[in-house]
């Protein structure tokens, strides 16, 4: 896990033309996202014969993300972060928690941009997969090149589930993905790029990250 230092970082929703900004704490994050062999091992499953292991896993909800969280927690002797009702509806974060989590989307958008002022913490093409030359598949974390805090992969290979919900009003219980994928055109991979679909929602390039508090 990479060490984030505390600060603050600017969001925005372009839909509403609103900004504001979040003040973040300094916690862990891990430097690239969940592989499909660490998935597979905590779940006790074998990564299929035509799986690379050190792909980022996909097709994960984010219901599958938190109760991952929660098992990978118990595993190494953590505090649970999440607690799930019964029904699966309701889920809620102990913050002060050790155990391992989904960072929230500030955190997400500070951590990617690693204290960089622009759209995109380098040359999109020597620091992400995405549409042009990923050759329409996700691929091996860490082959690109690693923003200044030392995260790979924070732009293009797979979107990542937030904790964050996306707008309650208007899209009840859907959870922001942030990052761009192996699948994305340019301009979804960067930095303040939002998306959002429901908890339950999985697809081919769709993956999550883990972080801890510090």
């Amino acid at each position: 896990m990479v060490n984030i230092p505390a600060g603050e970082i600017e969001l925005r929703d372009d839909r509403i033309k609103t900004t504001w900004t979040v003040k973040v704490n300094s916690f862990l994050l891990a430097p690239v996202p969940v592989t499909k062999e660490l998935y597979f091992s905590i779940l006790q499953k074998t990564v299929g014969p035509n799986d690379h292991p050190q792909t980022p896993v996909v097709d994960v909800s984010w219901n599958d993300a938190i109760l991952f969280c929660n098992l990978l927690s118990q595993q190494s002797g953590l505090k649970e972060c999440y607690s799930v009702s019964d029904d699966g509806e309701s889920v809620v974060c102990d913050w002060e928690a050790d155990g391992y989590r989904l960072p929230t989307e500030a955190e997400w958008q500070y951590a990617c941009k690693a204290g960089s002022g622009g759209y995109r913490y380098g040359e999109l093409e020597e620091i992400a997969w995405y549409h042009e030359n990923s050759e329409g598949k996700v691929h091996e974390v860490g082959k690109k090149l690693p923003n200044a805090w030392g995260l790979y992969d924070m732009l293009g290979n797979v979107w990542e589930w937030c904790w964050d919900l996306y707008d309650v009003k208007i899209y009840g219980s859907y959870r922001v993905f942030r990052g761009g994928s192996w699948a994305e055109e340019a301009r979804g991979c960067g930095a303040t790029c939002r998306r959002r679909s429901h908890p339950t929602f999985g697809i081919d390039d769709l993956g999550f990250r883990l972080a801890r508090n510090a």
